[in-house]
């Protein structure tokens, strides 16, 4: 990693240079903005302490500037103490936090070891990007929209609203915004702003004054301040009430917030990732949510599809969600039996990837030997409707009619021959019937049991459950 210290002071220089004992860096040093912009251009830069006398040079920003050259980069300006305001203003022109003088060098060093393990953890999580999220968020074209957005987004500061159905998701992408971004090792803080009595959500989110309100018996941090330097994840944020709009609005304007009771402006860091199922177009309409805060909170939209529009998932998601139950119940789960995959691959979920893992935590209570049976599946996914057998017979075909001249009774009689009678006055038990049908679907299929299920506008639990019975083996 490359470090670069710009300070106009060469006394604050040549200390740093012979006390600067960080491995596996290499420390760059200038003392003017000309060898500042100099040493950017030559240099692959990667974090830079800058002190706020050179952050302007010809009236180009050496924040920018750098960041033009190595997006990546991280700037931490170092100021005096009565610079902080002004130290403050830098961080939301992307300066990542600031240092008030004098600084220790070890405090130096710690600063950048800190960002070169966000290097590092940024390199573990290249296979989350890869790998992980590809299975778990599935391969359909919405999805994949949804990723090439999420990659791009997650580096950057900007606000996202993830929208969609109860359940679909919603916090675990904001979770991934979060852990894809710089932000990755400061704290995510996730508030549902339903769940918040109406009269405390203000104390709850920007903190109280001791004696402020009833009930304020000391000074109170808010999920605001908790979330400093972080990411703050605003569930059902339809649910804000006008008052708490406008602030919410203040901070994404200023990134400045006051306590209740309080007269003191505090400058905090926060992303902010908003979410809900409503309708927020329907709610502006009828002046129940803000428009100025809409397009403030829409900088980035992610519209999360509801998981039966996104079946590929569910295995994977059934696996992640065993590996995560695992060590809660201390049991190993070996085998999926495949009645239990064809019903859990065949559910409509109407409570999305959260009922999916209700299931999952369900079926292995009561799993046994390392096994998740169909049994062990909450009734709605083995109670299958049976089909009966006229169901099971293929629909008449309209280009039979417009392919040839055959009499009703002659095209009977050959779909006859082609589900097993030999001749019109045969009668086979239903059971056998239905069997020898099969059979005939697996053929035409070639055993793809998937589309013998759909061909047969049945299950694949149905299906599966008939193959067992009439003992068909694939």
């Amino acid at each position: 990693m490359n470090v670069l210290l710009a300070d106009a002071d060469r006394k604050i220089i040549d200390h740093v240079t012979s006390t600067w004992s960080l491995p596996d860096v290499s420390l760059f040093t200038v003392s003017n903005s000309t060898a500042l912009f100099n040493t950017i251009e030559e240099n692959p830069i990667d974090f830079a302490f800058v002190d706020i006398s050179l952050l302007l040079h010809k009236d180009v920003d050496v924040i920018s500037f750098l960041k033009s050259h190595n997006p990546e980069a991280e700037v931490v300006i170092l100021c005096e103490q009565s610079a902080a305001k002004d130290a403050e203003k830098a961080l939301s022109h992307g300066a990542a936090s600031y240092l008030v003088k004098p600084v220790e060098v070890r405090t130096l060093e710690d600063v950048a070891k800190k960002y070169l393990q966000g290097l590092e953890h940024s390199s573990d999580y290249r296979e989350l990007q890869n790998h992980l999220l590809e299975n778990l968020l599935g391969n359909t074209p919405e999805m994949q929209k949804i990723l090439r957005l999420l990659r791009k987004v997650a580096p950057t500061t900007s606000s996202v609203l993830i929208t969609g159905e109860s359940g679909s998701g919603k916090e675990f992408l904001a979770r991934i915004v979060h852990r894809l971004s710089k932000r990755a090792n400061e704290p995510f803080v996730a508030v549902n702003c339903s769940a918040i009595p109406e009269n405390l959500v203000e104390s709850e989110l920007f903190g109280s004054k001791k004696g402020s309100f009833t009930g304020a018996t000391a000074d109170k941090k808010g999920l605001f301040e908790e979330a400093n330097g972080g990411t703050l994840f605003l569930d059902e944020i339809g649910e804000l009430s006008q008052a708490t709009q406008v602030k919410l609005l203040r901070f994404l304007q200023s990134h400045e917030t006051r306590r209740v009771g309080e007269t003191e402006t505090r400058y905090l860091d926060v992303r902010i990732i908003a979410a809900t199922n409503a309708d927020l177009a329907d709610a502006m309409v009828k002046k129940t949510f803000r428009e100025d805060l809409y397009y403030r909170l829409n900088t980035f939209h992610l519209s999360v599809p509801p998981l039966r529009d996104r079946r590929s998932t569910i295995p994977n998601l059934v696996k992640y969600f065993i590996l995560k139950f695992e060590k809660e119940q201390h049991k190993t789960i070996h085998k999926i039996d495949d009645a239990a995959q064809v019903a859990l691959a065949t559910y409509n979920y109407p409570g999305n990837v959260r009922e999916l893992e209700n299931i999952v935590e369900h079926a292995m209570v009561l799993s046994e030997n390392g096994t998740i049976r169909l049994e062990d599946l909450p009734e709605e996914l083995t109670q299958q409707p049976i089909h009966p057998i006229k169901d099971l017979l293929p629909a008449p075909k309209a280009q039979h009619h417009l392919s040839d001249n055959r009499t009703d009774s002659e095209q009977t009689n050959s779909e006859i021959k082609a589900i097993g009678y030999s001749n019109p006055d045969e009668i086979i038990p239903l059971d056998e019937l239905e069997k020898r049908h099969i059979l005939h679907a697996l053929d035409v299929c070639k055993g793809n049991k998937t589309e013998v299920a759909e061909r047969l506008g049945i299950s694949r639990a149905t299906l599966w459950r008939k193959l067992k019975d009439h003992k068909i083996e694939i």
